[in-house]
């Protein structure tokens, strides 16, 4: 074929030139693209999955209160719901390759200046910025992930990434702190943000095609389903993240030993892997509200039956079915904002919520905790998980029916 008889694309891209740009670039909806998605939206918040590894660390590491790593953990997490919610107004206006690169880097320079912080008022400002920055690729990540075929499989693939490396983070970094300090759990996050840098350019572009576009001009969308729908999402993540970047301290009370609570919720979080990947195989095959009443129930539950955490089986497997259900739910939750607007602002704003709630379940427990007595935090959490079932019911029977 000679130079004058290439088939050129609508862009003036000839056929030619196309299949080298995408000759090292993943199947947009194989599963290598999904597990490079999950690593990319997980980069800005890994540290929530090694929560208790995060508050535990900075009490040994750096000598701070059980309320200053709360606030510490709070204000990162604050900073990661601000950056989301920005990323719902810009998704549609950027590059999000480009943002992705510099975000990244960003990401690993703040990372690094936490290793030198031993003030708890200055890591508390970082660890905002860390958020803020976190946050923003998160909200991008969520938005890309809602572009591809069946974004609740997506989903499973980001929660299956995030538990199963979370259990090596928290069976691992406790242990690691006494001995090497408080940067043992920085490099951490920076190694899992370097192997989410290298993965970043084998995905391909993902726009917005015209079909979505003429579908999203067309819909009206359901603002009340999709408020309960967010409101849910920050129900069950609040009450879920109280509990869990406390476990350890839950379980000292108790008389537990850390040598038998770190193996155990990194088993935890391994077995975890079983509820994303449940969602991985069945997808909505079952729909989303039945799954999404039971999974919700168990996990409140099993919250409540921690106040018998002084039991070590007990213990151990509450965490276990809590992690699995917590795995199961979430997929579902954020594939209903997803199903909103496949241009991904929707989602992103399900990162916003989730955020929030993430960020507001260790702020609550810093708040109401007094002499280290968790019972009261066990109750709430428990409450708002049955409120949230309550929520987000209606939203999932009305994506079912459609």
């Amino acid at each position: 074929m000679t130079e004058s008889t290439q088939t050129l694309e609508p862009n003036g891209t000839t056929v030619g030139e196309m299949k080298k740009e995408h000759k090292y670039k993943v199947a947009a909806n194989g599963i290598w693209a999904r597990v490079f998605l999950a690593f990319l939206t997980t980069a800005g918040i890994f540290y929530i999955n090694i929560m208790p590894a995060v508050v535990t660390g900075l009490k040994q590491g750096l000598g701070f209160t059980t309320q200053q790593a709360g606030f510490v953990s709070s204000a990162n997490l604050y900073g990661a719901s601000i950056g989301a919610l920005v990323a719902v107004f810009i998704i549609k206006k950027i590059n999000w390759r480009s943002w992705s690169y510099i975000l990244l880097g960003m990401i690993l320079a703040i990372d690094l200046m936490s290793v030198y912080v031993t003030n708890p008022n200055v890591m508390v400002v970082i660890r905002a910025l860390h958020g803020l920055t976190g946050g923003l690729l998160v909200g991008i990540g969520f938005a890309i992930i809602s572009r591809t075929s069946e974004p609740d499989k997506t989903f499973g693939y980001l929660l299956f990434i995030q538990w199963g490396l979370g259990g090596l983070g928290l069976m691992f970094i406790p242990n690691l702190v006494p001995l090497y300090g408080v940067g043992a759990l920085f490099y951490s996050l920076m190694a899992f943000t370097l192997v989410s840098l290298c993965m970043l350019p084998f995905l391909t572009d993902y726009p917005v095609n015209e079909a979505d576009k003429k579908r999203n001009s067309e819909q009206v969308i359901k603002r009340i389903p999709l408020f309960f729908t967010l409101f849910g999402i920050f129900l069950f993540q609040g009450a879920n993240m109280g509990l869990f970047a406390y476990m350890i301290g839950i379980g000292k009370v108790e008389g537990l030993t850390l040598d038998f609570m770190s193996p155990a919720l990194g088993m935890a979080s391994w077995i975890a892997l079983v509820g994303a990947f449940a969602v991985m195989i069945i997808g909505t095959k079952l729909g989303r509200a039945y799954p999404l009443l039971f999974g919700i129930i168990i996990t409140a539950l099993c919250s409540w039956l921690l106040h018998y955490s002084e039991v070590p089986e007990m213990y151990s497997v509450m965490n276990f079915i809590i992690g699995i259900t917590w795995a199961f739910v979430l997929p579902y939750l954020f594939g209903m904002c997803a199903e909103f607007d496949k241009a991904g602002q929707y989602a992103a704003m399900g990162g916003f919520a989730s955020k929030m709630g993430l960020a507001s379940g260790p702020m609550v427990v810093a708040l109401v905790i007094a002499d280290e007595n968790y019972s009261g935090v066990i109750n709430l959490a428990a409450v708002a998980l049955i409120a949230c079932a309550i929520v987000v019911f209606k939203p999932a029977r009305l994506l079912d029916k459609g």
